[in-house]
């Protein structure tokens, strides 16, 4: 049963237009007829992989303390089970293994539980926690018990449901602007699309290639600090007019090869407004997935060759209720 969650919603929001209990945000957009406008996209059948090996990128970027995963192997009886024969009678050999892994490590989706801002949502005057279509902290998002147990509303659970499959939209940033670090506004954005003939509609979900992920890769475990922070385009999460432009588009995810879509530390950072702009837009008031670290390079190169920008692309998340984000094996079908 619906509740009220909200007397008010953010200015820009658009809290409430998908219903009272949505928990999608823009992944409603994702209709059956988008759908097939998609897949019409697939001329040749050829499949690029979108991830990163889930132990890369090296580094510790602005020391999030994110880590690579660690196997283990699975325990039975008292042995590994890894190469285990179980039964001496006969020939079988088994391997089970575990990880713990950090989600959003590397090539992954955040929720929309991952980011939510101090708003007064019932007009008392005193801002509490809130996250997308007006979900509160707490027990309705998660856990206040000493037993952590993530997110009670709008986990990834939520996207993997709908199956995240519709038209993949290149935007190639690095073939304009190259390796330099460059925060990308509207402007820029719009120089690039016009020169590559690239037209972006609703239901769209648009990736955005920088090549930073490949030279990560290329750099191996311990890349340089410049590359990991100080290198290659990022959006700009301060300019009014990309954001303006993020609403208009109605696209349903925005996905990068960089760290995190938009620019960190910001180009302006301002008492008593969001520090990531980008974020606050897409993640807390439209409902639009945000990811990042995806693998783009190779998939851009065959686009740019066949002078494309589209493509099918299925991209679902983990099944793990409650999670703010999760790794992500994107594929692309051109």
């Amino acid at each position: 049963m619906s509740e009220k969650r909200w007397a008010r919603r953010p200015e820009g929001s658009n809290w409430g237009e998908f219903g009272p209990d949505d928990q999608r945000g823009r992944l409603n957009l994702l209709t059956p007829e988008r759908v097939l406008r998609a897949v019409a996209e697939v001329r040749v059948g050829r499949v690029f992989c979108l991830s990163l090996p889930l132990d890369r990128p090296g580094g510790n970027y602005h020391d999030l303390q994110r880590r690579p995963p660690e196997l283990r192997p699975v325990v039975r009886g008292g042995q590994m089970k890894y190469n285990l024969r179980a039964r001496p009678d006969h020939p079988d050999v088994f391997s089970d293994d575990s990880v713990h892994l950090f989600n959003q490590f590397s090539s992954h989706w955040d929720a929309l539980a991952h980011v939510g801002s101090m708003f007064d949502g019932d007009g008392d005057g005193v801002p509490e926690v809130r996250y997308y279509n007006g979900y509160r902290g707490g027990r309705e998002i998660g856990a206040t018990d000493d037993a952590f147990t993530g997110a009670c509303a709008l986990g990834i659970d939520q996207m993997a449901v709908v199956g995240v499959q519709g038209r993949g939209v290149m935007i190639d940033l690095h073939s304009t602007f190259g390796s330099e670090r460059r925060l990308v506004g509207y402007d820029d954005l719009m120089r690039v699309c016009e020169k590559d003939e690239v037209a972006v509609e609703e239901g769209d979900m648009v990736c955005l290639h920088t090549g930073q992920a490949a030279a990560l890769l290329a750099e191996g475990r311990n890349p340089d600090r410049a590359t990991l922070e100080n290198a290659f385009c990022h959006l700009d999460g301060c300019d009014p007019l990309l954001l303006r432009w993020i609403d208009a588009s109605g696209i349903v995810a925005l996905a990068a090869d960089n760290f995190a879509v938009e620019a960190v530390p910001p180009s302006a950072a301002a008492s008593g407004r969001a520090y990531e702009g980008l974020h606050e837009l897409c993640l807390f008031k439209l409902g639009i997935h945000l990811g990042e670290l995806w693998h783009l390079s190779e998939l851009n190169h065959w686009l740019r060759d066949h002078r494309r920008s589209r493509f099918l692309l299925t991209a679902p998340p983990l099944r793990l209720p409650g999670a703010v984000g999760s790794p992500v094996t994107p594929v692309a079908t051109v």
